[in-house]
């Protein structure tokens, strides 16, 4: 049975993905998962591989959603990509960007969406 937590971000997780699409984005994965860890979307934005982490809080007491990708975060997801890149097999490398969407589930109001684009590269984690 999930958790009040992990409903929370799944609803968060829905939320940015239809934003995303609604947005031209095409979805390629729902929490890709591997050794290295998970990325909660993978999509495509024309012909740029975009890997999406989504961020979803009740508040904002501890900051902005997104602010909690830290460093750690980074690298994890990273390896995770550098994973599915290679699983793919593709016979050209796609250009790739790493995503981070904040999703604000305050109670009685609207969601709100803050898409940041390109947060970090593979180069500057690997």
């Amino acid at each position: 049975m999930a958790t009040d937590r992990q409903k929370l971000g799944a609803r968060g997780e829905e939320i940015a993905e239809t934003h995303l699409a609604a947005r031209g984005y095409a979805l390629l994965a729902r929490n890709y998962r591997c050794a290295y860890g998970e990325i909660d979307r993978i999509m495509r934005d024309g012909d740029t591989l975009v890997f999406v982490e989504v961020k979803t809080r009740r508040g904002v007491g501890f900051g902005p959603p997104a602010e909690s990708v830290n460093a750690p975060k980074r690298r994890q997801i990273t390896r995770a990509a550098l994973h599915y890149l290679q699983e793919a097999d593709s016979p050209e490398e796609p250009d790739c960007r790493f995503d981070v969407v904040g999703v604000l589930l305050a109670d009685g109001a609207p969601p709100q969406v803050e898409h940041h684009r390109g947060v970090f590269t593979v180069e500057s984690w690997e």
